[in-house]
């Protein structure tokens, strides 16, 4: 599995570089660092980089970390939010739930714990309705299975497979993942399934996405290897359908 992003936001240096060297030790996720809202700000803008959670201080040099959450969360920022404090009366939880954060961790803890909070939020997050992202044109949207296309008032219906290959995709960040990787996270260490099983997707999901599946400019084949060129913008494929007001 492709190690997922996590945003430190701290305030204590020496907390902030153990958590991410501890995190980066673990295998399942990589770290990024800030240690104010206003740096947090900067890096949660940056248009090539996405973070799958969130671990946030509740005293920032710059901000209260539950006023930041709120504001995260009014900005329309869905990711998985863990607050970390060491005020950890019942108000103090109570306060940091209500500004949006997905859970509350007293310090000091422990590192397995808090890892366990982590991957518990994700696998919540990850089938949620909130789960979005953005695929060049396309919002995409694994619990419901779509690829929507604001502009062209567009949808694209996925198999449960289809799905499963982008999200994989997305969480490596533009890295090429090669076939066996794919084939043994997506369907598991089945020896009944072949390359050819993965290649026919492959060329499912281009059929749909791609304005020219013959030319792909989003699901691309690097060195016998596939990436999702996700910050790509052409014009969607032809295989999908209009999308209609409920």
């Amino acid at each position: 599995m492709t190690p997922r992003p996590i945003l430190i936001i701290e305030d204590d240096a020496t907390l902030r570089a153990t958590l991410a060297e501890q995190i980066a030790l673990d295998g399942s996720f990589t770290a990024d660092a800030a240690e104010s809202a206003s740096e947090a700000t900067a890096k949660l803008a940056e248009v090539d980089v996405r973070y799958d959670a969130i671990l946030l201080d509740v005293s920032l040099p710059d901000a209260d970390g539950r006023d930041f959450c709120a504001q995260l969360r009014r900005d329309g920022n869905t990711t998985p939010i863990i607050m970390l404090t060491g005020a950890d009366a019942e108000a103090d939880v109570v306060r940091g739930l209500d500004a949006g954060a997905n859970d509350y961790v007293a310090k000091p803890f422990r590192l397995p714990e808090l890892l366990a909070r982590v991957r518990a939020q994700l696998r919540t997050f990850d089938n949620s309705e909130a789960a979005i992202f953005t695929i060049g044109p396309y919002q995409f949207r694994p619990s419901a299975k779509l690829l929507l296309d604001p502009g062209k008032n567009r949808k694209v219906r996925l198999t449960d497979k289809e799905c499963q290959i982008l999200k994989y995709l997305l969480r490596n960040n533009g890295t090429p993942v090669d076939r066996a990787t794919l084939l043994a996270d997506v369907w598991g260490f089945n020896s009944g399934i072949t390359t050819h099983t993965l290649e026919t997707h492959i060329y499912r999901l281009r059929q749909k996405m791609e304005a020219d599946p013959s030319s792909p400019q989003l699901l691309l084949t690097d060195r016998g290897a596939y990436r999702l060129n996700a910050a790509e913008a052409p014009a969607t494929g032809a295989q999908s359908e209009p999308l209609r007001k409920h």
